[in-house]
């Protein structure tokens, strides 16, 4: 049989393709972001596929390859990648919500200090030629409170760093999140505003969270604070925040998303933060560190090989997850189907009309599908294979 195909874009760590085709698949890698009519191209044939933020995996792309078993995020966020086609063609989702943690954590600190400091500034005037030795503006990190919205994994992380610094930490999740380390939880997202000196935002792209931090929330923040969002571009209007800038009304900030970025690196992006000073602008690399891209490579390419060899979904996003060994001695079959009762009725009427007796099964469901993994003998009736597609709920089924 040929080798599954796997389709790797935008460039991802070559450690993801050697992981690949060690499992197996012959692996193909570009270093752009395909529109879309070209990516409904490229997956013909393919079997998993590996997209960071720039690639849009919408349902014509997904419609024009049916063989495509699963998606695979090179990256923390999956908003470019539509979740509920994925779902209902049967294509599993995988990211890497911790790898770059670290590398995202560590910027953030390093640019409270250096926005605390005006390093930047400072800088640029000797790039210029101009010597400006005053340090009255500096502040030090130590005794500064930060505000932390969106504990998440990054969130908490930042928190554990900037106490190391000396920094209160106060933070706000929607969510209830365990306190780590001496961080201290507010009651509401203007609390975090109005007390803290420096604040940074670490919440995902639902569409509740666009337009986060606007004119009014600007407005509650402290006179001379600093705000950070490496998190979502959509977060923060851009133009409220340059405002309060030239106002005086906040005194840096730091910027590594916006809400359109390009697809290519070259000239012309434009903000209307450009220009302005104490502003550290960075394109969207928060994450892309040697360590962070090489954790996400291993990370998303072992998912995507253990779902397509062996039916694993453990950490999928779209899908119910199931931890599954690999199967000894036995043939595993996939059933991915709506979730309305009496589906694993069928299955196993199904199995015993063909005197299949099952050696394992499982079944785990979400709201809208389930998925069940049923191990029989390696010598079965294949005509079970077709009597299970007629299942009515059934949106994919496939056999290890």
């Amino acid at each position: 049989m040929d080798k599954p195909k796997a389709l790797l874009l935008e460039n991802i760590h070559p450690d993801a393709q050697a992981g690949l085709a060690a499992a197996g698949f012959a692996v193909s890698r570009r270093l752009e972001a395909p529109a879309e009519a070209e990516l409904a191209g490229l997956l013909r044939g393919v079997t998993v596929l590996g997209v960071r933020s720039r690639t849009r995996v919408t349902p014509a792309a997904l419609a024009a390859a049916p063989s495509l078993l699963a998606v695979g995020c090179f990256c923390v966020g999956t908003d470019n990648v539509d979740l509920r086609a994925c779902s209902e063609r049967g294509s599993a989702v995988f990211n890497a919500p911790y790898a770059n943690t670290r590398s995202v954590a560590e910027l953030v600190i390093g640019e409270i200090i250096m926005l605390l400091r005006g390093a930047c500034d400072k800088s640029r005037s000797l790039h210029e030629g101009v010597w400006s030795k005053s340090g009255g503006s500096a502040r030090e990190a130590r005794g500064k409170t930060l505000g932390i919205i969106g504990y998440g994994n990054i969130g908490g992380q930042v928190g554990l760093l900037a106490e190391a610094l000396g920094m209160k930490v106060l933070y706000y999740d929607r969510v209830e999140k365990l306190s780590l380390g001496g961080a201290g939880k507010a009651g509401s997202q203007a609390e975090v505003l109005r007390r803290a000196d420096v604040v940074t935002i670490h919440v995902d792209d639902a569409p509740g969270n666009a337009g986060l931090i606007g004119p009014r929330q600007l407005e509650l923040m402290r006179k001379g604070a600093l705000l950070l969002n490496l998190s979502r571009g959509r977060i923060v209007e851009l133009g409220a925040l340059a405002l309060a800038l030239r106002r005086g009304r906040l005194a840096g900030a730091a910027v590594d998303v916006f809400p359109n970025e390009p697809a290519l690196d070259g000239k012309g992006f434009r903000t209307p933060l450009q220009g302005l000073r104490n502003v550290i602008l960075t394109p969207h690399v928060g994450g892309s560190t040697a360590e962070a891209q090489r954790g996400i490579a291993v990370c998303v390419s072992e998912k995507l090989a253990d779902y397509a060899l062996r039916g694993d979904t453990f950490y999928c996003v779209n899908l119910p997850q199931l931890r599954l060994g690999t199967p000894r001695r036995t043939r595993r079959v996939l059933h991915i189907h709506r979730n309305v009762p009496g589906v694993m009725s069928q299955i196993n009427t199904v199995m015993a009309a063909h005197d299949i007796n099952i050696s394992g099964q499982a079944l785990q469901t979400d709201d809208r599908v389930g998925y069940a993994v049923t191990d029989i003998p390696r010598r079965f009736n294949p005509d079970v294979l077709a009597a299970l597609a007629r299942i009515p709920e059934t949106i994919r089924l496939r056999l290890l």
